[in-house]
């Protein structure tokens, strides 16, 4: 499998000289996407859409639609593509459900849930990365995404409940205010583990009033932070 996606890796730094993104963008999701199981044609639809050249830095570019996480400073990254197609299916998403995102990043993960979803309300920490991507969402024409400046382990208790929640950095443990402001019956998408040790992607559901949580695959993410006190 290594090979395999080696040779794709290769195939899309050539092609990237020619610069034809939709192209790129539909091999992406024939490839990584499609190919690992990704069904739901609301997501497909819309990572054949989003642009994930426009949401990493001008310097990497050409590796935009390759099957691999990047940096976008201030130790954080722009997630594998396969990986925020995974995280977007795995809450079910439809056209009436209000998401929070803890960790807006680049901000492709809310535009990825903005094109399917009724509203997204996403949280970042680090006001550059903030400052970035509600700039860059705003120039892209989402007019259904709210941004707040903050510390994502608080959630976003004014809009709360949220039907889904999806968090894009890894936790040690499930904030406690995420899981109330999750709606009855929702799901909460989460890497949970130390950045120095195993991480897994948890699924977790509420139902009657109770947690059922659901390890799904290891993963490796960058660190939830948390406001310094």
């Amino acid at each position: 499998m290594f090979k395999i996606f080696s040779i794709i890796i290769v195939a899309f730094s050539f092609s990237c000289k020619g610069q034809d993104y939709s192209k790129l963008r539909e091999l992406m999701v024939s490839e990584q996407i499609e190919a690992r199981g990704i069904k739901d044609k609301n997501v497909l639809k819309a990572m054949r859409k989003v642009e994930r050249h426009k949401f990493v830095p001008a310097d990497l570019v050409k590796y935009a639609y390759q099957d691999t996480p990047l940096p976008i400073g201030f130790e954080q990254t722009i997630s594998q593509p396969y990986i925020v197609a995974f995280m977007t299916e795995i809450i079910k998403p439809n056209k009436n459900m209000k998401v929070l995102e803890i960790g807006t990043g680049s901000g492709y993960q809310a535009a990825i849930l903005a094109e399917i979803v009724k509203e997204v309300y996403t949280i970042e920490l680090v006001e550059p990365l903030y400052n970035r991507a509600r700039s860059l969402l705003n120039d892209l024409g989402y007019k259904n995404i709210k941004f707040k400046l903050g510390d994502g382990h608080e959630g976003w208790e004014e809009y709360a409940p949220f039907d889904a929640i999806v968090v894009t950095a890894a936790a040690e443990n499930v904030p406690p205010k995420l899981v109330d402001q999750l709606k009855e019956g929702g799901r909460m998408i989460i890497p949970v583990g130390s950045i120095y040790s195993d991480q897994y992607l948890v699924l977790i559901e509420k139902k009657n009033g109770k947690t059922e949580q659901q390890y799904l695959m290891p993963v490796r993410f960058v660190e939830l932070k948390k406001t310094k006190k």
